[in-house]
Parts: C-alpha cells; structure tokens; sequence
C-alpha cells in the first residue's frame, strides 16, 4: 500500500532524530545504572533508592509521559490547527501554571506522608534495620523532581507539535548528565559530613531534572511561544484536558500500575530483588526508549492532526505504517536481549559491589522482561490513538484486564520462582494488553489493514528466526571470549551484534519490507551529509 509506505517515510525521518537524541539520553542513563552498580550493587542502598524514587518516578510516567502528555498534545494540536496563536499560547500558559500548583501541592502531600507511602509501597523494608527510615528521607528529598519533570513534558508536548524533536528528545540525556555529575560528587561529598553516600544521588536525581527542563526554554522561545502569568480555571482547554485526563491516568500507563503492585511484591523477596528488576528494566528500557518511544513521539502529532481533520483513514495508516516498524525493531531487539542477556550484564554491571551472582539474577530476569519489549513498544503506538480520537474508555479497560492479569500471574508463579515472577507477569500483562488494545481499535475504527501488518511481521518473524540461530551459534563458539575480560568481551559481542542485525537487516531488505527501508534510508543520509 502506497499511503502506508509514504507515511513511513515521513514518521521515521521524525523517528530518526528521536531515535539519536534517545539514544545519547539512553547511554546516558545506562552510564548512570553503571555508577549505581559498581558503587552501591543490589541491596540496602540501592533498593532503597528505587523504591524512594518509584514514588515521583510513577507519578511522573502517569501525568509526564502518559495521560498529561498524551491529553495536552490532542487539545494543544486543535488548537493549533484552528484557534489563533493567541488562544494558542494563552492554552500552554493556563496549564504550565495550573498543573505547576497541583503538582506541588501533591508534592507537599507526598513528603508530609513519605513515611506512610514507603510502607505502603515496600512494607516488608521495616524488617531491616534503617532501610525503611532511609528509603523515607529519599523519597521527600526526591518527590520535587515530578514538578519539574511533568511541567518538561508540557514544554516537550508544545515542541513535538510545532515539529520540533531533537531538542525535546535530547532534555531527558541532560537529566542523566546531570544526575551523574551532581550526584556521583555529592555522593563522595556527604559521607565526610555524616550523611549516606546514596542521599548525594538523590538529590543529583532533582539537579537533573531541573537542568532537562530548562535546556528547552530557549527552543520554545524560538518558537513564538509567550507566556501569559494568569491563571483561568474556566478555560474550555484546560476543561478538556482533564477530561481526558482522569480516565488516562490509570488507561495509558497500566504498566505503572502493575511497577507499584511489583515492587510491593518485590520487598517480600530475597534483598536484592528489587535492584535486579529495576537494573533490567533498565535494560529494557533502552530499545523501549529508542524505538518505541521514538516512534511514539513522532507518531502522535501526526495522529493528532488527522483526528483534528476528521481524517480517520489517514491516521489508520499511519497506525499501521507505526506498528509494522515498531515491530520490525523490537523483535529483533527482543530476541537479542534474551539470548545475550548474561554476557550483555556482565559486560555493562558486573565490577565493584556487583558480583557473578548479582549478573545471573539479572540477566535471568531481563530474558523474561524482554519477552514483552514488542508489546510495550506497540502500546505506545495505540494508545495515542485513542486519545487523539478522544476515546479513553478502551485504554481503561485495558488497564484493570492487564492489572488482574499480572496479579493472578504472580500470585500463581512467586513462590516458585520469587522476583522472576514480576518480570513474567509485566511481559504477559503487556502482552494482553496490546491484543486487546488491537482488537478494539480494528472493531472502533471499521478495519485497519491486517493483511498489511501480517505480512510485514512474517517477514520480521523469517529474518528474526535466522538471527537467533546465528546467535546461538555465536554464544557457543565464543563462550570463553564473552566470560573474559572487559575488553575482549566488549570486543566479541558488538561483533556478534553487528554481524546479527546486518543480517537480520539484510533478510528483511530481501523481503521488501517498506518500514524498514525508509529508516534505514534515513539513516544512509544523514551519513552521506
């Protein structure tokens, strides 16, 4: 289909920028894990630091990457279609500052009350000595960074929709670079003056999140965009925003939900349970970020626009073209992260407090997340879709089912295999979850091409299948290399990998497959520049 393989192109050449600036803020991030590794391992510290930040960081995915962002892109893209630049800005003004005043006030709630939240999230911490009292002083230290993070993802939206990616995209690296330097010397610093050492990383955790929304403030200036100090509670925007809003907090970001119930189910496992799932998600996360996200985040606008128009056929195709490239992305991604889990722990955490042992329950436990990373990356796309159609109902539903499900899973499974049983459950709630995400788009919206879409994944099913026998063979003939040192397993893997994804790539160039084509012609021409 001619339509699909157009709109392609023009998704994946703003995918492509989202991708780099992802990219540079994933290495970034994935550095950050690398410092918490080797100076804290998995236990006391560091699980305390994960429940604490857990609290803002849940918040954050629900009002800054889920339902604010997705409610305000819908609203803000309308207006901009058929409102004046006036009633435009006016808009981005009103609800900088009204959810700038809730969010503190939420804010002020949670540090008042960081105690009872912490033992409602990790009650199972008061049986060590201090690591509930610790995990306490973290969280009021940290629950600021969802201001600052929720009123970035207003700024990011405002950009997105004015077609500007890379600088948006590019925020969230310097949240990293900021957290690693300011953290890693505040968390040489405080020891000298009796404060622990992961209290400095907390704190480095807000420095970051300031510096990621202040880097766009010039970008939005270039933009046009002037802020008016007034704040209009009646405004008919500000009204629908929060329509679809209420219902997106718990439809858009099931997974959210389910980290809470996880990471309560977490506390009761064996110390370090909680460090292992967070290191691979983490993991998880970065083809996550860089392919699902990416696409995501151009898609959106895109849809946006056509629901503004009343343009359902366009925004179908541009829904198919998005999920056919997601998954040619992440299901190789998947197959990748699940047959080279432990050399990939090994080579990125294992040094300093993180021991043989700490990769093998890591890497045990990214296998099983990964089994879910084409399903989480495809929610990204369909969700929007609802929101842009200004339908919220469906993502609801979809939460309680994925919910339920992951709560019967572990409680059916934890026993037997303890903190494996949270990234089991995660993948197959999100798998659930897109199924019938799908199913309902295809019934509400009178049919999206399905044949379009199965053809493209028997293709990145026949190339991926290749590519798993090639790293199989490869894991076997270089055991001994991918067990050395640093240096020489680096070496053998990215070789490994390079040779995997050419030919993964190439099967898939074969077979014709139109998505990957325009990202990787993308890719050729910005080399050729």
């Amino acid at each position: 289909m001619k339509k699909e393989a157009k709109q392609s192109g023009k998704i994946a050449k703003s995918a492509g920028t989202v991708s780099v600036a992802i990219m540079c803020s994933r290495v970034l991030g994935l550095i950050r894990e690398q410092v918490f590794a080797g100076m804290f391992g998995a236990g006391f510290a560091y699980d305390a630091f994960v429940v604490a930040f857990r609290i803002p960081n849940l918040l954050r995915d629900l009002f800054a990457e889920g339902a604010l962002s997705a409610a305000f892109i819908t609203v803000f893209t309308d207006y901009d279609t058929n409102r004046s630049q006036e009633e435009t800005w006016r808009l981005a003004s009103n609800i900088l500052i009204f959810f700038g005043i809730l969010l503190s006030i939420l804010t002020l709630l949670g540090i008042v009350f960081a105690g009872p939240l912490v033992n409602l999230l990790a009650p199972d911490f008061s049986q060590v000595e201090g690591k509930l009292e610790l995990t306490t002083l973290l969280t009021r230290i940290m629950l600021p960074f969802l201001v600052v993070i929720s009123l970035a993802a207003v700024v990011m939206g405002i950009l997105n929709s004015r077609g500007k990616f890379f600088v948006p995209a590019m925020a969230s690296a310097f949240f990293n670079l900021g957290s690693i330097i300011g953290g890693v010397s505040l968390a040489l610093l405080l020891p000298r003056f009796g404060q622990p050492a992961i209290m400095g990383m907390a704190i480095g955790t807000l420095l970051g999140g300031m510096l990621q929304l202040a880097i766009q403030f010039p970008t939005l200036g270039k933009c046009g965009f002037r802020f008016t100090p007034r704040l209009q509670l009646k405004d008919p925007g500000l009204k629908r925003i929060i329509t679809l809003m209420i219902p997106a907090v718990i439809g858009l970001s099931p997974t959210q939900i389910n980290i809470f119930i996880n990471t309560n189910f977490a506390s009761s496992c064996a110390e370090g349970s909680v460090s292992w799932l967070n290191y691979a998600f983490r993991l998880v996360q970065l083809p996550i970020g860089v392919f699902g996200v990416a696409l995501s985040i151009a898609a959106m606008p895109v849809l946006a626009r056509h629901a503004a128009k009343k343009d359902v056929s366009g925004m179908k195709e541009t829904m198919v073209s998005s999920l056919t490239m997601v998954f040619s992305l992440t299901i190789p991604a998947s197959i990748g992260l699940m047959l080279l889990a432990e050399p990939i722990i090994h080579i990125i955490f294992e040094r300093g407090a993180f021991t043989a042992f700490d990769t093998i329950a890591t890497a045990n436990t990214l296998t099983l997340y990964a089994i879910g990373l084409f399903a989480y990356s495809a929610n990204k796309i369909l969700v929007p879709v609802f929101y842009a159609l200004e339908d919220t109902k469906y993502p609801l539903i979809a939460a309680f089912i994925a919910v339920a499900a992951n709560i019967l899973i572990i409680n059916l499974t934890i026993d037997s295999l303890q903190h494996l049983a949270i990234a089991l459950s995660t993948s197959c709630s999100m798998v659930l979850n897109f199924l019938f995400l799908s199913t309902v788009l295809y019934l509400k919206t009178g049919g999206y091409s399905v044949s379009y879409l199965s053809r493209g994944l028997l293709k990145i099913i026949a190339a991926g299948l290749f590519m798993a026998g090639f790293l199989i063979w490869s894991r076997s003939f270089f055991a001994l290399q991918l067990s050395a040192g640093l240096l020489q397993a680096s070496a053998v893997l990215l070789l490994i990998i390079t040779v995997a994804a050419t030919l993964y790539t190439s099967l898939l160039h074969l077979m014709g497959l139109k998505e990957l084509t325009a990202v990787t012609a993308k890719i050729t021409a910005k080399f050729e520049r």
